[in-house]
């Protein structure tokens, strides 16, 4: 049962995640050169203005994009077994960009959330929880200690692919849906987060059976 398990899991993700990432190269390709009046931008006119806000944002989005393809060959099994001191350095450089840039820059973003208090909320808590999750996993894999280095890293990217998942519900919802667009975003600001989290929960928790 766990066999199989894993082995589904493994299809469904590297599947899901390599079919999303690419679209998610096609988001940020929208954004090269930098523009501050097309896509997402063009609904933050005030904050666009700070040139905070920029800075953070341009990060954010194009750091984003390495951290989703970095993720992707932490959970290779053959690339660690194979290749370790590549998988390391590709490990280093996930948590370098995630601590320094990514987390950061979301967490300033979280605060010009729209959907306001709600939505603002939602977004500074999986930025800090990012960087917890993230940190807690350099600090196991200083200490060797694997097991929960990588229930760590599923946690750090699992709120990585928040990005796909946040837009895929949001898909959803307006497709079933006739609710009003912010309304709309309040829910998918918690549920694009929260929802893998608790799927990597389950998935941890499957493995102890």
């Amino acid at each position: 049962m766990r066999l199989i398990s894993n082995y589904l899991f493994k299809v469904v993700y590297y599947l899901s995640v390599s079919y999303f990432t690419y679209l998610m190269i096609l988001i940020t390709l929208q954004y090269i050169p930098i523009k501050l009046d097309t896509a997402f931008l063009n609904i933050k006119e005030e904050a666009i203005q700070f040139k905070h806000y920029q800075i953070a944002f341009f990060s954010h989005v194009y750091t984003s994009l390495f951290v989703l393809i970095l993720g992707i060959s932490q959970f290779s099994e053959t690339l660690r077994k194979t290749f370790p001191k590549l998988h390391k350095n590709l490990g280093k450089l996930y948590i370098l960009l995630v601590l320094f840039i990514a987390s950061p820059s979301g967490l300033i973003m979280a605060l010009y959330a729209n959907g306001g208090i709600v939505s603002k909320i939602s977004f500074c808590i999986q930025a800090v929880l990012w960087f917890v999750f993230t940190y807690k996993a350099y600090q196991y894999v200083k200490k060797k200690d694997w097991h929960n280095h990588q229930k760590f890293m599923l946690r750090s990217y699992a709120l990585t692919l928040s990005a796909i998942s946040l837009r895929l519900f949001k898909w959803m919802i307006v497709s079933a849906f006739a609710l009003p667009p912010m309304d709309t975003y309040r829910i998918v600001s918690w549920l694009g987060w929260v929802f893998n989290i608790a799927l990597v929960e389950l998935y941890l928790v499957t493995l102890k059976k």
